[in-house]
């Protein structure tokens, strides 16, 4: 003994750092995303698509950057692996939000003059979304475990908003 960290104290403060930062980061996503399934639902123009959809893809590649920093800026986590565990979260996370960056730019690029067109272009970019949300939860959900979950899961940033309400 005497080496260990048995009381998680150095857990607790590396999730203390690190969750300071990212609650308001998954605020601005989920704002984003409302934004986009907002703008999808009504008889929004394309133009008004358009606008709403590269605004939010813009927002939400500069939050997952932010979180990325976040985490880099945290250090290495003090668990087993703590060094691959950083370094892989960092790199997930800036991969990211370099794609949301991408969707952002093909968004601007569609032409909403032709509405078959733009509604093809729409569709490749929800697709693509959609499998970018899960690699968003997997790099978060890859911190987010074991002990350092634990650590984590007491921070206010780092609890989610809608699960005490039931949600997700």
């Amino acid at each position: 003994t005497g080496c260990g960290d048995d009381d998680g104290k150095e857990r607790d403060a590396w999730a203390r750092r690190l969750c300071d930062r990212v609650g308001p980061q998954v605020k601005k996503i989920q704002q984003a995303n409302a934004a986009i399934a907002k703008a999808s639902e009504g008889e929004k123009s394309s133009k008004e698509v358009k606008e709403t959809d590269s605004a939010a893809f813009g927002d939400i590649s500069a939050a997952y950057a932010a979180l990325a920093e976040a985490v880099r800026q945290a250090g290495e986590p003090p668990v087993d692996d703590g060094a691959k565990l950083h370094r892989d979260a960092v790199r997930e996370l800036r991969s990211i939000s370099a794609s949301y960056r991408k969707l952002k730019e093909t968004v601007d690029g569609l032409d909403t003059e032709d509405q078959g067109d733009f509604a093809k272009g729409l569709k490749k970019v929800a697709e693509r979304l959609e499998k970018l949300g899960q690699s968003g939860d997997r790099a978060l959900n890859t911190l987010q475990s074991g002990e350092l979950g634990q650590a984590m899961a007491k921070q206010k940033g780092c609890q989610s908003p809608g699960a005490s309400k039931g949600e997700r």
